[in-house]
C-alpha cells in the first residue's frame, strides 16, 4: 500500500509538471465543449440554389418567392438554361437546381398537374438529401395552396380539414445541444481515460525508466495501478468540469442523478482504461501508440450513436456498435441527462461495461511483461 501511494504521488507530479499535458486535459475539453456544440448543427440552412425558371409565370415567380424566404435555400444562380445551372453546380455556385420547365402555369390550368424537376450535387451527401426533401417540402406546401386558391370549397364539397398535435417526448424543442452535449463529453472522458494513458505508460519505455521499473521490488499490479489509477481520477475530474461548463455555457442540468452519472463514468473509465494499457503493450514508441489509439478512436466515435443513430446502421455495424464501450455511456448519459433514467434502467449497460472491464484489463495485464 505505501509503494503504491509513492506510485501515485509520483505520477501526479509527472502529470502536472507536464504543460502539454495538463493543456490537453484541462483546456481541450473546455474549448470543444464551448464550440462544437455551436458548430454540430443537425440543421442545413444557406443551401446554395441554382433557380431555372423557364416558364416565367406569375406562379413560377411566387414558386420561386417561397424558396427564397423559407429560409433554407439561398439563390445563389438563376437563368434559363439548365446546362448553365449544371456549371454553376460545377464551379460550386449552387448545391441544387430547381428546374420549372417552361408551360408550367398553362399546364396546370389545362391539364391539372405538371412536373418539377430538382437536381442536387451529391458530394455533400446530408447536404443534397436535406436540400431535396426541404425542396419537395415546399414545392408541396406550394401545391397544396394552389389548390385551396384555385378550387374553393362548397356547400357539398367542403375543404377537408386535418389538424395534427405532436408532441416530443424529454426535448420538448428539439434542442441538438443538449442532445449533443451529452455525446461530446463521453469522447472527451474517452480521450482521457484511453489515450493518454497509453502515451503515458509507452512514455516510460521511451524514456527508459520502465525498464529500472521492470527490475525493482514494485509488483506488476502495483505498477500498473499506479498508471490507471491517476487517469481515472482525471477522467472524473474531466466529466465534472465538463458538466459545469455545460450548465454554464449551454444551461444543461440533467434531468436524472449527477450521482449516477459518475457512477457510470467511474465504471467506464475502467473498461477504457483498460483499453489504453493494451494499447501500450503493443506499442513500443508513443507515435506508435498515437496511431494505435486514434484508429480506435474513429471506430468508436463514428459508430458509437453521437452522429447517427444505431438504428439506421447496417445489421453488420450494429454488431460492431454493441462491442463498442461509447455506444453505451452515449446511450446511457443521455437517457439520464434528458430522461431522467434510474439505475435500474441502465443496468443492462452496466453489466455489458462491467464485461468489458474485465476482459480489457486481463487481456492488458496478461499481456503486459514484467521481470522481477
Amino acid at each position: 500500500m505505501r509503494t503504491l501511494k509513492f506510485l501515485l504521488q509520483k505520477e501526479f507530479r509527472q502529470i502536472f509538471r507536464d504543460p502539454s499535458i495538463l493543456r490537453i486535459i484541462f483546456i481541450m475539453p473546455i474549448m470543444q465543449l464551448i464550440v462544437l456544440p455551436f458548430a454540430a448543427d443537425y440543421e442545413v440552412k444557406n443551401i446554395n440554389l441554382s433557380l431555372v425558371n423557364q416558364d416565367q409565370s406569375e406562379t413560377s415567380r411566387l414558386l420561386a418567392e417561397k424558396l427564397a424566404s423559407s429560409g433554407y435555400f439561398k439563390i445563389t444562380h438563376s437563368d434559363k438554361s439548365y446546362e448553365k445551372a449544371l456549371e454553376a453546380v460545377e464551379d460550386r455556385q449552387a448545391d441544387i437546381i430547381v428546374n420549372i420547365p417552361p408551360g408550367f402555369e398553362s399546364a396546370l390550368i389545362k391539364e391539372g398537374e405538371n412536373t418539377i424537376y430538382v437536381a442536387a450535387n451529391a458530394i455533400d451527401g446530408i447536404k443534397a438529401g436535406l436540400g431535396v426533401s426541404y425542396a419537395q417540402q415546399i414545392i408541396g406546401e406550394f401545391n397544396r395552396e394552389l389548390r385551396e386558391t384555385w378550387i374553393p370549397p362548397t356547400r357539398l364539397m367542403p375543404r377537408p380539414m386535418i389538424q395534427v398535435q405532436s408532441a416530443n417526448w424529454y426535448n420538448p424543442d428539439v434542442d441538438y445541444q443538449l442532445f449533443m452535449v451529452p455525446g461530446i463529453l463521453v469522447v472527451l472522458v474517452t480521450m482521457v481515460g484511453s489515450f493518454l494513458a497509453a502515451l503515458n505508460i509507452v512514455k516510460e519505455k521511451e524514456s527508459g525508466t520502465i525498464e529500472q521499473i521492470n527490475v525493482s521490488p514494485i509488483k506488476k499490479h502495483q505498477f500498473l495501478l499506479g498508471k490507471l489509477i491517476p487517469f481515472w481520477v482525471l477522467g472524473l475530474l474531466i466529466l465534472g468540469i465538463g458538466l459545469i461548463v455545460s450548465w454554464l455555457i449551454h444551461g444543461i442540468v440533467p434531468a436524472g442523478s449527477y450521482a449516477l452519472i459518475f457512477l457510470f463514468a467511474g465504471i467506464y473509465l475502467v473498461a477504457v482504461l483498460g483499453i489504453g494499457l493494451l494499447v501500450s503493450t503493443f506499442a513500443e514508441t508513443q507515435q506508435q501508440a498515437t496511431f494505435i489509439a486514434f484508429f480506435f478512436l474513429m471506430v468508436f466515435i463514428l459508430l458509437s450513436g453521437l452522429y447517427t443513430p444505431v438504428d439506421s446502421m447496417p445489421e453488420w455495424a450494429k454488431v460492431v456498435s454493441w462491442f463498442n464501450p461509447v455506444t453505451h455511456f452515449v446511450e446511457v448519459i443521455r437517457a439520464i441527462v434528458l430522461k431522467g433514467s434510474g439505475w435500474r434502467d441502465i443496468l443492462p449497460q452496466m453489466a455489458t461495461i462491467l464485461a468489458f472491464g474485465l476482459v480489457y484489463n486481463t487481456l492488458a495485464v496478461l499481456n503486459y511483461r514484467k521481470t522481477s
